[in-house]
């Protein structure tokens, strides 16, 4: 497990270059966005990126492999304050994750105004 929690920071750290690349950024941005949240047992602030779209106000976040990841699970109920980077500056919202009968989750954030 340790080594797969190696793997994943190693691969958001080049995701997170990737976005922040004068040369590509502008078109990781569109696709890729970083979101930040407070763990809902251990009160600890985190940042992670992660694939979006976005109509409007509204954000969509497919969660792959979402048994192998937990930061979603945060947002299950009634959700919870999260925020975005979006369009160069931090986006507050609130966000609700969802299962569906095919066990995929989506993660669906309504940005405050």
């Amino acid at each position: 497990m340790e080594l797969h929690r190696g793997a994943v920071r190693r691969v958001n750290a080049c995701v997170l270059r990737l976005r922040d690349s004068p040369r590509l950024g502008r078109v990781v941005r569109r696709r890729l966005t970083v979101v930040t949240y407070t763990g809902r047992r251990s009160g600890n602030t985190f940042s992670t990126p992660v694939a979006y779209r976005r109509t409007g106000d509204t954000v969509l976040i497919g969660v792959q492999f979402p048994d192998a990841k937990a930061w979603w699970r945060n947002f299950l109920g009634a959700g919870g304050p999260i925020s975005l980077h979006l369009d160069g500056e931090d986006r507050p919202g609130h966000a609700v994750s969802r299962r569906d009968e095919r066990g995929r989750v989506s993660v669906t954030v309504t940005l405050d105004d």
